[in-house]
C-alpha cells in the first residue's frame, strides 16, 4: 500500500527515548497529513528498545519494526529502512530528539513544492564540545573543497527525500552506506531548512566521542574523492624533485671546494621523514584498496531476522 509518508528511524540501546519520540512525533504526523508509517530499524540491544517498540505497535499498527540479524551500525539500518519504505516520500530522522520533529512539515511542504530532497541544516550544535565542533567544521570544509559531489555542510541523516531518490538510493551498491554522499550523489532538487540543534533528550551517543566524526569524515574524503591519492603523488614529486636539487647544490659545493658537514642528526632527520612520508602515502592507498575490497566481496548490507507490522511479514 503506498502512503504519503514513510519515518525510518534507527535504533540501538534507546529504550528510554522511544516513548517520548512517538509522544511528539505522532501528533505532528497526525495534524498534517493523511496516513504515514513510522519504521523502527533495530540493530539487536541488549535493553528493553525492542520491547518498548513492540507494544506500541500493538497501540498504534503505523509503528512498524525492522530488526536485523546483528548489529550493522547505524548506515545500513537506515538503508534497511528506505528498502521497506513505501512512503511517496522518506524522512529520516534520529530517535535522540536532536533532530526536532516539528521540521517534518516544513520538509512536506517544500516537498510538495517540488523538491525531492529537504535535508535539515544545523546553524547550532548544543551540548556538543568545542574540540567535536572544530572537528566538524574543519571536515565539512576539507569534504566541500576535494569531494567530486557537493555534500552539504552541518547536515546529517536527517532529511526527506522523495520516492524516486529513495529507489536511486536502493540501486546503489556502495557498502559504506554514507547516506549525505549517496544522495549527493543521486542529485535531483535539493534544499536545507536552517534549525538549532538541541542536546539528547536522555542517554548517551553511540559513536566513538574522539574518532566517530573522523570515521564518517573518512568516508565522504575517501569514498568521494581522489584527493588523498593525488596529495600523495604529487608530495613523492615534490620530494624527489627537492631531493635532486639538493644533491645538486653538493655537488656544485664538492667542486667548488666548500666544505658541507652531514652530520648523524641531519641523516637521521632525513630517514624518519622520508620513511613517515611513505608510511602515510602507503596508508592512504591502503584506505583506498580497503574499500575496494569491501565492495567486491559484495556481501548483504544488511539481514533481517524480523519485520513486524508489514503486509508480507
Amino acid at each position: 500500500m503506498i502512503l504519503e509518508l514513510s519515518v525510518v528511524v534507527p535504533v540501538y540501546k534507546e529504550e528510554y527515548n522511544i516513548s517520548e519520540f512517538l509522544q511528539r512525533i505522532v501528533p505532528i504526523l497526525n495534524g498534517s497529513l493523511n496516513d504515514f508509517e513510522i519504521i523502527f530499524v533495530l540493530d539487536p540491544s541488549p535493553d528493553r528498545t525492542e520491547e518498548i517498540i513492540l507494544a506500541h505497535h500493538v497501540e498504534d499498527k503505523r509503528i512498524k519494526l525492522l530488526k536485523l540479524s546483528r548489529r550493522f551500525g547505524q548506515p545500513m539500518a537506515i538503508l534497511a529502512g528506505l528498502s521497506r519504505s513505501s512512503g511517496l516520500a522518506v524522512v529520516v530522522i534520529d530517535v535522540d530528539l536532536q533532530d526536532p520533529p516539528e521540521l517534518i512539515p516544513q520538509m512536506v511542504v517544500k516537498w510538495k513544492e517540488g523538491y525531492d530532497v529537504v535535508y535539515a541544516q544545523r546553524r547550532t550544535r548544543e551540548g556538543e564540545t568545542l574540540v567535536k565542533r572544530m572537528v566538524a567544521w574543519a571536515g565539512y570544509k576539507l569534504i566541500s573543497v576535494i569531494s567530486d559531489v557537493p555534500i552539504p555542510a552541518n547536515t546529517g541523516e536527517f532529511r526527506l527525500m522523495s520516492r524516486r531518490v529513495v529507489e536511486e538510493l536502493n540501486r546503489l551498491q556502495e557498502t559504506h552506506g554514507f547516506l549525505r554522499g549517496m544522495v549527493a550523489t543521486v542529485g535531483f532538487r535539493q534544499t536545507a531548512i536552517l534549525f538549532d540543534r538541541p542536546a539528547r533528550v536522555s542517554g548517551k551517543t553511540k559513536y566513538n566521542r574522539w574518532f566517530g566524526s573522523i570515521r564518517i569524515g573518512m568516508h565522504g574524503l575517501i569514498g568521494y574523492s581522489n584527493f588523498l591519492l593525488n596529495v600523495s603523488t604529487f608530495t613523492g614529486f615534490a620530494i624527489a624533485g627537492f631531493s635532486f636539487m639538493l644533491g645538486l647544490a653538493y655537488l656544485i659545493m664538492k667542486l667548488r671546494g666548500f666544505p658541507f658537514p652531514l652530520s648523524n642528526p641531519t641523516i637521521v632527520i632525513l630517514i624518519l621523514f622520508l620513511g613517515g612520508i611513505q608510511l602515510i602515502s602507503v596508508g592512504i592507498l591502503g584506505q583506498y584498496i580497503g574499500r575496494i575490497y569491501e565492495e567486491v566481496k559484495r556481501r548483504p548490507k544488511f539481514i533481517l531476522d524480523r519485520a513486524i507490522g508489514f503486509d508480507n511479514d
